[in-house]
């Protein structure tokens, strides 16, 4: 294989050190190495987002591998097929002239051929005197010998990823039926509870959800469905309790219908028991304090954090950013929200500040009131979820009473 040398394209074409760093990668192919070459071309077409490639540049990759002519791409082998632009672009399935020009330097940039230009230009193989080639002068196939194995790893990541976006997908069609069939099935049945609420949330969280579907971004919208589902679930489990309808639901009750109240008694934090939840033996924290509430919720509920992030809150991330910029302002010591995070966790920490924040005209000290946060949930004492539903509920009246 004729691949020691650094090779300068021909006329105008610039050379760049990254083209030179991979006519060298090639002279370091392990000796004796094949591959398939059809099989190389699938890795690559598997990959071609990630290689930043499009269908008509694996049209051309295509046709240049059908100019070679054994099916193995062999370290010992003359790697180079020299194809005129015309023959080519017949293979192309009659690309125009200008297009294959196009593609040809894209799979170049993208490092799966490297040029291997003549003194003129042109393409063109010397044959010896026992009628074997001793040079060629086109396009060099070494690099998808060289990356063979990075191609198929490649291939593999996508599999992996398409099937998991599957996966989140179905996961997601399947959470928004259960959310929307509860929601209508507790509305229609005259369930208490502010279901009006909850549906908004829900039709918010669709509303959000991407018509260019990422793994990233339908793992956050599914997370906070299955927020939701739970939060739903609770209640209706809650309802159906005979003890709790006894005690606890009559107190739930009580506590919603007081409109007037606004007190920071009802900002407080109710503990598992008042919850009606039984506390666990081993004493480790709640299924709810290690997950976020649904992010649409927070923001519903803690409006006013929004005016300290640059740019809105639209993710998690963004919504912990501003929580530190509301840290510092008010008055929060690092070592009160490191402790806050550690125990409730980043994402929830940072809605014990937007809740805080909400109501800081009636907090004396929002550290104080964050580390005692912190202490309840060292005890099993902590629930996010009665915070901010009331801040939720109070948003909601002062909204009626500007209507």
């Amino acid at each position: 294989m004729q691949s020691g040398n650094v090779a300068t394209p021909f006329g105008r074409r610039p050379m760049s050190l990254a083209l030179a760093r991979r006519q060298a990668a090639m002279a370091e192919i392990k000796q004796g190495k094949t591959a398939d070459k059809w099989k190389v071309f699938r890795d690559a077409s598997a990959a071609m987002e990630l290689l930043g490639i499009q269908s008509n540049s694996l049209a051309v990759l295509d046709a240049l591998l059908s100019f070679f002519p054994h099916t193995e791409l062999r370290q010992d082998a003359q790697l180079i097929v020299f194809p005129s632009n015309a023959q080519l672009a017949l293979r192309a399935h009659a690309m125009a002239g200008a297009t294959l020009r196009r593609h040809i330097a894209i799979l170049v940039e993208a490092g799966l051929i490297v040029r291997k230009d003549s003194a003129n230009g042109k393409r063109y193989a010397r044959k010896g005197q026992d009628g074997q080639i001793e040079n060629a002068f086109g396009f060099d196939l070494s690099p998808l010998l060289a990356r063979s194995e990075e191609l198929a790893l490649l291939a593999q990541r996508v599999m992996a990823d398409r099937a998991a976006l599957r996966q989140v997908k179905e996961n997601l069609t399947i959470c928004r039926r259960d959310v929307r069939k509860l929601i209508t099935a507790a509305m229609e049945e005259g369930v208490d509870g502010d279901w009006q609420t909850i549906e908004d949330i829900y039709v918010g969280t669709v509303s959000r959800i991407p018509r260019v579907s990422t793994l990233s971004s339908l793992t956050a919208i599914l997370e906070e469905m299955q927020m939701l589902r739970d939060e739903v679930v609770n209640r209706l489990e809650i309802l159906q309790n005979p003890e709790n309808l006894g005690t606890n639901a009559a107190h739930s009750e009580r506590h919603i219908q007081n409109s007037k109240s606004e007190s920071l008694n009802e900002f407080e934090p109710r503990s598992r028991k008042e919850q009606g939840a039984n506390p666990s033996s081993s004493g480790q924290p709640t299924y709810e304090q290690h997950r976020p509430i649904p992010l649409g919720l927070v923001l519903e509920a803690c409006p006013t954090i929004i005016d300290y992030a640059l740019g809105g809150v639209r993710t998690w991330r963004d919504l912990m950013s501003a929580a530190v910029v509301v840290r510092s302002t008010l008055g929060v010591s690092p070592s009160a929200y490191q402790e806050a995070c550690e125990a409730l966790g980043p994402e929830n920490a940072a809605v014990a500040i937007a809740c805080i924040l909400e109501r800081a005209n009636f907090i004396n000290s929002a550290g104080g009131y964050l580390r005692d946060l912190t202490r309840r949930s060292a005890r099993g004492e902590f629930s996010l979820g009665p915070m901010v539903m009331a801040l939720l509920k109070a948003n909601g009246q002062r909204h009626l009473k500007v209507g």
